[in-house]
């Protein structure tokens, strides 16, 4: 099987360009993504990167989508609580 990589995106400033995965730009706009099975490992990234916005801004809404074929219950009820 290959590996798949993100994309990535340039974002232009009057400082230059920058590039960014596709993952960590959405992240700055308080968008989380989850596209796998759910599973204790994956669980803790997303509960990380929850944490961290709401730490961020906690004024601010969080939009989480879901394209994800399920996985475990207890993890899948982790990134619910």
């Amino acid at each position: 099987m290959s590996t798949i990589y993100p994309p990535y995106v340039i974002e232009r400033s009057s400082r230059g360009e920058r590039s960014y995965d596709i993952f960590s730009r959405l992240l700055m706009d308080r968008i989380i993504f989850l596209g796998t099975p759910v599973n204790d490992d994956v669980a803790n990234i997303i509960i990380a990167q929850m944490l961290f916005l709401q730490a961020d801004n906690p004024e601010r809404d969080i939009h989480l989508y879901i394209n994800s074929p399920g996985g475990s219950v207890s993890a899948g009820l982790a990134i619910y609580d």
